[in-house]
């Protein structure tokens, strides 16, 4: 049994959300009874999963004492953080907070807390994982925090033209009309961060460049912030091209999920070559997420997690399937049940 006591009353109904469903969440994921009394909350249960609750709770009216939002996302954030003096990067760690125009963005698992402390450090950086995890959400998120400081002249976010075994040439219109929408989940998460309008003036003024990774050759790209989405899908030959373009004071990131490639059958993909060939290399960053830090529909997880499970499985009976049967000479002999001659 713990008590919690909040000064502030006009912050209470958001902490515990419209009909106490951030309350509810808590409770459900860490069987807890948690009832508001004026500006108590007792709390009730295991003494581990209180002490999660508690810390978890003070993490969240912290951070709206500092003017800063609370929704769902950020109760799972706490969660899964667990208490600010057990986790690293915890949903309090005011130097992983991202702000921008729009948002004010901080960590939601271990493993993005880890991504934006090697956004901050700087350098080349790799980010493996599944859909849903913030590897290009948080890339773009920081890339426009130092556009909007000055730290840095322009942002460039480049992808792939050709996935999913398209071709570019049976889409319709010109050349541009035919590859933005292949880039359109980068303009999605400008939006995210920016007035629309803000995002036009940047983009004419040449702040903001959102091109296909074709465009990238023969370039230095230096006091910029560089991302590389859906890296899964360059060859090696790309992804050496791509690399080779980071310049002075400029920060490069490399977002992809290996389970995803779309290139020809029996291409490598140049984000695996990339992240094996460059192991180990000193201001070389590697990030690798998984289905639990997956900050979508909880359905995405599930999904994830289901995939993953079927390829391990098919995985498995190929690998069956592979291994020789015994041969005629390995089989026993039988004694033959007719007359000998």
């Amino acid at each position: 049994m713990a008590r919690l006591k909040f000064d502030d009353n006009s912050l209470i109904s958001l902490l515990c959300g419209e009909h106490d469903k951030h309350l509810a969440h808590m409770e459900k994921a860490l069987g807890v009874s948690i009832v508001p009394r004026g500006n108590f909350l007792s709390l009730s249960g295991p003494a581990d999963a209180v002490a999660t609750a508690r810390s978890g709770l003070q993490a969240l009216y912290d951070r709206l004492s500092r003017g800063l939002p609370v929704d769902s996302q950020e109760v799972e954030a706490v969660l899964r953080l667990g208490p600010p003096e057990k986790a690293s990067g915890s949903a309090v760690d005011e130097n992983l907070v991202i702000r921008t125009r729009k948002r004010h963005i901080s960590p939601r698992s271990k493993n993005q807390a880890a991504y934006l402390q090697a956004l901050r450090d700087g350098g080349l950086v790799f980010a493996l994982g599944p859909a849903g995890t913030g590897k290009t959400y948080l890339a773009v998120a920081a890339a426009v925090s130092r556009l909007m400081k000055g730290e840095i002249d322009h942002v460039v976010l480049s992808r792939p033209a050709v996935e999913a075994g398209e071709q570019l040439g049976f889409l319709p219109g010109d050349l541009r009309e035919k590859v933005d929408p292949y880039l359109r989940p980068l303009y999605d998460a400008l939006h995210d961060m920016m007035p629309r309008n803000q995002v036009v003036k940047r983009m004419a003024d040449g702040d903001i460049e959102v091109a296909p990774l074709a465009f990238m050759r023969g370039r230095t790209l230096s006091n910029a912030f560089v991302i590389l989405d859906e890296a899964q899908n360059t060859t090696s030959v790309q992804m050496k091209m791509f690399l080779t373009r980071l310049g002075e004071n400029a920060n490069m990131v490399v977002t992809g999920d290996l389970s995803q490639v779309d290139l020809p059958h029996g291409t490598r993909s140049g984000l695996r070559d990339a992240t094996e060939i460059l192991d180990g290399m000193e201001g070389i960053s590697v990030v690798h997420f998984d289905d639990g830090d997956v900050v979508r529909h909880p359905l995405v997880t599930q999904i994830v997690r289901a995939y993953d499970a079927f390829e391990k499985k098919t995985e498995a009976g190929r690998e069956y399937m592979k291994t020789p049967s015994p041969g005629p000479d390995s089989a026993p002999r039988r004694k033959s049940k007719g007359k000998q001659t």
